[in-house]
């Protein structure tokens, strides 16, 4: 990123607005999202634990939500440090501080966007191919798929990255989002952001809206299927994860979407604030519930833990 004058003085960083606009509640804001905050690690934590030390855990489904909780740590955690620290000072932050915020967070986003497809294409194979499901998702194609997920989120973003920091920022300097995304960021240029613009917005479409079809349409098939179950405990059980999983996921993918392929929908910058922490506390927030709400092998590797760990005491 080219950094030039202004006036007698150089840019060398940005200052993260937040929510500077209600003061009043910056204390209260940071206790509740330090708590919201520590039960995100810890309840990601819980599952990556359950998962590795369990025997029985060590299925595609399993692997899958592990990675799932491991973004979700690493994503929060790269922006809501940034966040806490403005409600209780002047958040600042590097210019290649806010780039690397920007390529870190972006690539994991990214590749949960890939990861969330993946996961509902397995549950469709289990549902719909319980006897051909061990074949169609061994474990070497279980591994690909994770690796193709990460992999494809770094390169997304690396991408966007590379086009941002050929842009030209010569002031003023205060992003108003309490991290550094991609519109705040780019409304800040001297120079033309077109390129960068097109490319984010094609890319956008891109991981958004095919991974979420392929969500919609391995749930459709997943529902059509659980409709030729007899009605029971059965079926409820199953619509109720289904529709709890697809509330969360479209939570995720609507507000992004809203944000990158269709911004001018979003006319206040103080909405836009707000479904950015929908996708980046809320859903993080509710995904370790969700995913192991009913899942009783979760339970019991969880259950054992703890047991172990009060016998140790």
């Amino acid at each position: 990123m080219e950094i030039i004058p202004t006036g007698n003085e150089t840019i060398t960083e940005f200052v993260l607005l937040g929510f500077y606009d209600i003061p009043e509640l910056h204390f209260l804001f940071f206790i509740v999202f330090t708590a919201v905050y520590v039960f995100i690690i810890i309840g990601n934590m819980l599952i990556i634990v359950a998962v590795v030390s369990s025997q029985r855990l060590h299925k595609p489904m399993y692997i899958f939500l592990v990675n799932l909780s491991f973004l979700e740590i690493l994503y929060t955690s790269t922006v809501m440090p940034k966040m806490l620290e403005g409600f209780l000072q002047e958040a600042t932050i590097s210019v290649a501080g806010c780039l690397l915020q920007f390529f870190i967070f972006g690539s994991l986003a990214t590749a949960e966007c890939l990861l969330l497809a993946v996961m509902a294409y397995d549950r469709y194979l289990a549902i719909c191919y319980p006897l051909h499901y061990p074949l169609l998702m061994g474990p070497r194609r279980c591994m690909g798929l994770v690796v193709t997920t990460w992999l494809s989120g770094c390169m997304v973003d690396g991408l966007v990255v590379a086009l941002v920091a050929q842009l030209r920022f010569c002031g003023p300097n205060h992003i108003d989002q309490f991290y550094c995304d991609f519109m705040p960021l780019v409304g800040l240029a001297c120079s033309d952001p077109r390129v960068a613009q097109v490319t984010t917005l094609v890319l956008s479409v891109f991981c958004l809206t095919i991974p979420f079809g392929l969500i919609l349409t391995s749930y459709g098939r997943i529902v059509v299927a659980v409709l030729r179950v007899p009605a029971g405990a059965s079926r409820r059980k199953a619509f109720s994860t289904c529709s709890s999983h697809l509330a969360v996921v479209t939570t995720f993918y609507g507000t992004l979407m809203t944000l990158y392929v269709a911004p001018s929908a979003v006319h206040s910058q103080n909405l836009s604030k707000v479904f950015s922490l929908l996708y980046t506390v809320v859903t993080p927030l509710f995904n370790p519930v969700i995913y192991t709400l009913r899942n009783k092998m979760v339970h019991q590797a969880l259950r054992k833990i703890l047991c172990i760990k009060q016998t140790l005491d």
